[in-house]
């Protein structure tokens, strides 16, 4: 099986975990548990919610280790296309003819992104101080825009959470592919980047939580367009990663990004939000596989 296959697999099952985890909490979002942190600790739903975003985390290292970030964070994107009917169902409601053409539009435009991303398994890795510098620049925007909070703090924050996201992907692929090599486990820099890739793990989904008030769709959205944008330029400027296939594979990956963005807004359009307020499952306690962590 050829390392990119194995990046795709474990890819879509980070994915499909990723939506269980946001769909969890949304539903902890919208209910007054959400509030403030002790709330939140003291709630079991939101352990449950917390341990499928370690999963799906551990899912997400394990493919950067055989794909590069150029090829894993586009597939990010299927968070949302599995969010989608897990939201619905948890809501009490079909999935709309809108939900299923974003649906399509993003995973034929991830498809087409494959093709040119698609490459040998990573190589080269952050050193300490392009690790510390990532670092540095992701959490002084990330304090930019969250200093504030407004009627736009939502989107903001789950820009934040992209940004996090990112960060964290970069620097799990030092640790994954520096860390398996002979000796390097307990390096200085590895040691040093694994707590950093903590820092930031913790940070998005706290920063998603919060992003998460005004609903679903939109927030989860720009977490997910945010997210391969910034993991791409650091893999592009400090990691040497590069689109296969010269002009055409350009022009394939242009196509496939415009199609994606196009299923990601489409997916934005969703009932969940006013549904999901109406029906009485959102105001009681969300249960551990009930509609998926609903």
């Amino acid at each position: 099986m050829s390392a990119t296959l194995v990046a795709v697999l474990l890819c879509l099952a980070a994915a499909v975990t990723y939506a269980a985890a946001a769909v969890a909490q949304e539903r902890l979002a919208r209910r007054a548990v959400a509030r403030s942190a002790a709330s939140l600790l003291g709630n079991g739903a939101w352990w449950w919610s917390a341990g499928l975003n370690a999963a799906a985390a551990l899912l997400h290292a394990a493919a950067l280790r055989y794909g590069p970030l150029t090829l894993v964070q586009p597939l990010g994107a299927l968070t949302l296309v599995a969010a989608v009917p897990l939201g619905a169902h948890g809501a009490g409601r079909k999935v709309v003819a809108t939900e299923w053409r974003g649906t399509l539009a993003t995973v034929a435009g991830l498809g087409l992104l494959l093709l040119p991303a698609s490459g040998p398994a990573p190589d080269e890795t952050l050193t300490l101080a392009e690790a510390l510098a990532v670092s540095a620049a992701t959490a002084a925007v990330i304090v930019l825009l969250t200093v504030r909070t407004d009627t736009r703090s939502g989107l903001r924050h789950a820009t934040a959470s992209g940004l996090a996201s990112a960060a964290a992907s970069a620097l799990t692929q030092t640790v994954a592919v520096a860390g398996g090599r002979g000796g390097a486990l307990l390096s200085l820099r590895v040691v040093s980047v694994a707590l950093l890739v903590v820092v930031f793990a913790v940070g998005g989904m706290l920063l998603s939580q919060r992003a998460y008030r005004g609903g679903l769709g939109a927030p989860l959205a720009v977490v997910n367009l945010t997210n391969p944008l910034a993991a791409a330029a650091i893999g592009m400027v400090l990691l040497g990663e590069r689109i296969q296939g010269g002009a055409l594979g350009v022009l394939l990956a242009a196509a496939g990004a415009l199609a994606a963005a196009r299923g990601v807004l489409l997916l934005t359009r969703t009932p969940q939000q006013t549904t999901a307020a109406a029906s009485p499952a959102a105001g009681s306690p969300a249960a551990p596989m009930a509609g998926v962590a609903a």
